[in-house]
């Protein structure tokens, strides 16, 4: 029999790691553009009004306890991991993007040899499997 006080750290810490991720990736979000100066393009914008959201409501989960959030997550984050990938996707097989002033294709910078679509998609991914790892039962 697993300890019922044991399931819920456990959900709060998972909850807590996804804040983090979320958080780091709005930090960085915010730095590429207002501390190198890059200009996002239409697809970024999209994947941050996915993403700087899910650090306040998975916050406040954090704290509260909530593994119950993954209905209020997952609708942030699972387009948010359809767009990176889409962008992502064209950035290794197009050339050019008219969804914008900015080309969505154009890799303007990389860290890690990741471009932002793909650690985007990196941060995506990781949060929506610790929502859902944080709502699971466990008995």
């Amino acid at each position: 029999m697993v300890d019922s006080r044991f399931v819920s750290d456990k959900s709060r810490l998972l909850l807590a790691a996804a804040t983090a991720v979320a958080a780091v990736a709005t930090a960085g979000s915010l730095y590429l553009s207002l501390g190198l100066g890059l200009t996002p393009c239409r697809l970024c914008w999209y994947q941050r009004i996915l993403m700087y959201p899910l650090v306040v409501v998975l916050g406040v989960a954090a704290v509260e306890n909530r593994p119950g959030v993954v209905r209020t997550a997952l609708p942030l984050a699972v387009p948010g991991v359809a767009i990176a990938a889409y962008h992502s996707w064209l950035q290794v097989s197009q050339t050019t993007c008219g969804l914008g002033a900015v080309s969505c294709a154009q890799i303007q910078y990389r860290v890690f040899g990741l471009t932002v679509p793909n650690l985007s998609l990196t941060a995506f991914l990781l949060v929506t499997g610790l929502v859902v790892a944080a709502s699971v039962k466990r008995s």
